[in-house]
């Protein structure tokens, strides 16, 4: 579905990746991790294309979409972003209409389909009691809830999320992750999304690509990547994983009783 091949992008004569190659499924969430200024929101924004790549390809479809239009890219993928950035004069249905713009004809008025694709896209991320709403109103829970259905009206085969669940409470961040994983099931979505917390990503991943100062560390499932040796190697604090009593996915935990240096 959506395929990285020796991607490098640089900020001026700085290398901030470096060949990173990596491929996502259709139905599959596949989470990149790593420190800060590792790369991961640098490689959403070029698989995106607000940047454009050093070298490389990214590819869907069989389709490079580093050369295709702006709109033509949008109706392959869809963004989440890391900061909300809503326009706050924006009903909660204006907004999540805004989705539907790469589809709109030439007049720019929205169809039965477009509306109708609104409407579901508020009714899956629970939001629909908010249309009414001015954006700037709404917490930051229901402000990136609203930034998912944004990109669920959109109704692109790939999706990626930048920290989804940066400033939201437990509940809202196991609902948005359990919402993203069920519709790449249902809908054969392939989402690729950056998290930094370890223990969401062996919850909520099929797949986990762990990036360090802009290179590819380990890539695999979650028991094979989130590993201790590979994890205090990437952040080099000192941490136990063992098995989750309940799911027996990897759990990370600090280790308190490490001595400085480990």
């Amino acid at each position: 579905m959506l395929t990285i091949q020796s991607l490098s992008v640089s900020y001026g004569s700085r290398p901030v990746l470096q060949g990173v190659s990596l491929s996502v499924k259709s139905g599959e969430v596949f989470a990149l991790i790593g420190p800060n200024g590792a790369g991961k929101t640098t490689l959403l924004r070029a698989i995106s294309g607000v940047i454009r790549p050093l070298a490389g390809r990214v590819q869907a479809f069989d389709r490079d979409l580093t050369l295709l239009s702006a709109t033509q890219r949008a109706r392959f993928l869809a963004v989440v972003p890391q900061a909300r950035k809503l326009p706050p004069s924006y009903t909660v249905w204006q907004t999540v209409l805004l989705g539907r713009t790469p589809h709109l004809g030439w007049l720019g008025q929205p169809s039965q389909r477009d509306l109708q694709r609104t409407q579901w896209a508020l009714e899956r991320t629970q939001t629909l009691d908010l249309v009414d709403r001015r954006v700037d109103e709404l917490s930051g829970g229901e402000q990136q809830l609203i930034l998912l259905a944004r990109a669920l009206a959109q109704d692109t085969p790939i999706l990626l999320l930048d920290e989804p669940t940066a400033h939201l409470d437990l509940h809202h961040q196991s609902n948005l992750l359990s919402l993203v994983r069920h519709l790449a099931r249902e809908q054969g979505l392939a989402v690729l999304m950056a998290l930094h917390d370890l223990n969401l990503v062996a919850l909520y991943s099929d797949q986990v690509a762990l990036l360090v100062n802009g290179h590819l560390r380990a890539s695999g499932n979650p028991d094979q990547v989130l590993t201790r040796q590979h994890l205090m190697e990437a952040y080099r604090v000192p941490l136990q994983v063992i098995a989750h009593p309940t799911y027996g996915t990897p759990l990370v935990l600090p280790d308190g009783h490490a001595r400085d240096g480990f």
